[in-house]
C-alpha cells in the first residue's frame, strides 16, 4: 500500500514517541517500508529519531532505513550513536556496498571503531576493501555480494556451490563463471544449468559473450553502459581480469537520478551539488556565482539599451516587443543546449562533427524561426500601423532564434570537446548570454529598418 505522509500522521507519531509508547511505535512500524520510515526522518529531533529507529525489530529493515536516509541526514543520525550499536544494528545486516558507504559517512577513527565491532570479519573485510576505491567509481559502486562457479567443474558441482553462495545473496541476477586465477570468463544461464546434465563442464555450457567494467571507470560511464545494454547487473574487474564484485540495478538508478539531479542543478544555475538538508550558507554559496553571472549579464543588457536610447525614445513601441525578442532568445538557446548536453551526457550523439550538428540545430531553428515569426508579423500586420516595426519585429525575431539556436548548441559540444562539463552551458549563461545579443540583433534590425521605411 502507498504510504503518504501527512502532518496528522507526524502529529499522531510524535505523540507516540514523547508518551515512550513502545508498542504502539513498533506497530506502527511493522506497517511502513523502510523508505517510508526514512522519509519520517526530516521531521523528528536526534532524540526521537533514535527511539523510533532503535526500535525496529527486524535488522534487514533497520539497515535498510539507515541506507535510505539522506547523506547528511545520516551523518548527523550516526553521529548519535555508539560504534557497537552501528555494527550491530545496522551493518551486520547490509550488503557490502551499503555498509562501505554508510562507514564511508564516519570520521576515520569512527570508521576503525566501527570495522573493529563488526562480527563477521570477511565482511568486515569486505568493506574495508570497497573504501580503498572512490566513491564515483564502478569500485565504489560494488558489492561483494555475487555468485561465482569455476570453469572447470561440472553441473552437480556447481549447483551445491551456488545454493551455498546463495546464502549471502538478496538476488541473483547473474552467475559469474571464472578460471583457477579467478579471472573472469563469462557467465551462465539458469536455464542451460538446470537442463544439463550433472557431469557436463560449465566450460562447454557457459555464455563466453560478458560485459564487465573495471574498478576504476567513472559511476555516470557505468551507468550508460548498463543503460545502453538493458543490464540490471555488471561484473567489475580489476585491470587483468579478476573478478572483484558486480553493481547491482538499484546502485545503477542511484548514479543516473544522481547525474539528472546534478545536471538539472546546474542548468538551474546552482554550481555544487546540494540537498534540501544543507546548511543555508552552503546553499547560498552554491547559488551565488550564476546569480552573480546573470547580474553582470544584465548590468551589460542595460548598457547596451543605452546605446539605443535615442532610438527606443524615438520609436516607443519598439520596448513592448522586447521582452518578447530576448525571451525567446533564451528559450530557444535553452532548448538547443539541453537537447546537446542530454546526447552528450548518455552517450547518444555518435561521432558526427560540430557542424553537422550546428546545422541540424540551425535547420529546426529556422522552421521554428518562420513559424512563430509568422505569427507575429500576422499579428503586426493587424494591429500596428508602422510597417517599419512590423518588419523590424518579425525580422529580429527570426534572426535571435537562429542565433540563440547555433549558439546554444556550439557553445556545450565547445566546453564537452575541452573537457569541461557542458551542463554549466546551460541555464543562466546561455539565457544571460542571449538576452545580450537579443538586444544588439533586435535593435540593430530596427535601426536599419526605420531609417529605410
Amino acid at each position: 500500500m502507498h504510504f503518504e505522509l501527512t502532518q496528522e500522521f507526524i502529529d499522531n507519531l510524535i505523540e507516540i514517541i514523547e508518551s515512550q509508547n513502545v508498542k504502539k511505535a513498533r506497530r506502527l512500524l511493522n506497517e511502513l517500508h523502510a523508505a517510508d520510515i526514512a522519509l519520517i526522518y526530516d521531521n523528528l529531533n536526534i532524540e526521537q529519531a533514535k527511539f523510533l529507529f532503535l526500535l525496529i525489530d527486524d535488522g534487514e529493515k533497520a539497515a535498510d532505513v539507515i541506507a535510505e536516509l539522506d547523506e547528511n541526514d545520516r551523518i548527523r543520525f550516526l553521529k548519535s550513536l555508539p560504534s557497537d550499536v552501528i555494527a550491530e544494528r545496522f551493518i551486520d545486516y547490509m550488503d557490502s556496498d551499503d555498509a562501505a558507504d554508510v562507514i564511508a559517512d564516519l570520521p576515520e577513527d569512527r570508521q576503525e571503531e566501527v570495522l573493529k565491532k563488526i562480527k563477521d570479519l570477511e565482511q568486515a573485510g569486505d568493506i574495508v576493501d570497497l573504501l580503498a576505491y572512490d566513491e564515483d567509481t564502478a569500485g565504489g559502486l560494488m558489492g561483494k555480494e555475487l555468485i561465482v562457479v569455476n570453469i572447470n567443474t561440472d553441473v552437480e558441482s556447481a549447483i551445491a556451490e551456488i545454493r551455498s553462495q546463495a546464502l549471502e545473496v538478496d538476488e541473483i541476477y547473474y552467475i559469474y563463471v571464472v578460471d583457477d586465477d579467478k579471472i573472469l570468463r563469462g557467465a551462465l544461464s539458469l536455464k542451460k544449468l538446470i537442463i544439463a546434465k550433472p557431469n557436463i563442464k560449465i566450460k562447454d555450457i557457459y555464455l563466453k559473450d560478458i560485459i564487465s567494467v573495471k574498478a576504476d571507470m567513472p559511476a555516470d560511464e557505468v551507468a550508460n553502459i548498463a543503460d545502453k545494454y538493458d543490464l540490471v547487473a555488471l561484473p567489475v574487474i580489476d585491470s587483468i581480469g579478476r573478478l572483484l564484485g558486480r553493481i547491482t540495478i538499484d546502485d545503477l538508478v542511484d548514479v543516473i537520478n544522481e547525474e539528472a539531479r546534478k545536471d538539472y542543478q546546474m542548468i538551474s544555475g546552482i554550481s555544487d551539488d546540494v540537498e534540501h538538508s544543507d546548511s543555508i550558507w552552503r546553499i547560498t554559496k552554491s547559488r551565488i556565482p550564476w546569480l552573480l553571472v546573470g547580474l553582470v549579464g544584465e548590468i551589460i543588457g542595460s548598457r547596451v539599451l543605452g546605446l539605443y536610447h535615442g532610438n527606443l525614445a524615438e520609436h516607443a513601441a519598439l520596448a513592448f516587443f522586447l521582452p518578447l525578442i530576448v525571451a525567446m532568445g533564451g528559450n530557444v538557446g535553452v532548448q538547443s543546449s539541453s537537447i546537446i548536453v542530454q546526447g552528450l551526457a548518455n552517450g547518444t550523439l555518435g561521432f558526427g562533427s560540430t557542424t553537422k550538428r550546428i546545422l541540424k540545430e540551425m535547420s529546426v531553428a529556422s522552421i521554428n524561426g518562420i513559424i512563430t515569426s509568422g505569427i507575429l508579423l500576422a499579428y503586426n500586420i493587424i494591429f500596428s500601423d508602422s510597417l517599419a516595426l512590423t518588419i523590424s519585429v518579425s525580422t529580429a525575431l527570426f534572426s535571435v532564434i537562429i542565433f540563440a539556436s547555433m549558439f546554444g548548441t556550439f557553445v556545450p559540444l565547445t566546453l564537452h570537446k575541452m573537457d569541461i562539463d557542458p551542463a554549466i552551458a546551460t541555464g543562466p549563461f546561455i539565457t544571460t548570454s542571449n538576452d545580450i545579443f537579443g538586444m544588439i540583433i533586435y535593435m540593430s534590425i530596427s535601426g536599419i529598418m526605420f531609417y529605410y521605411l
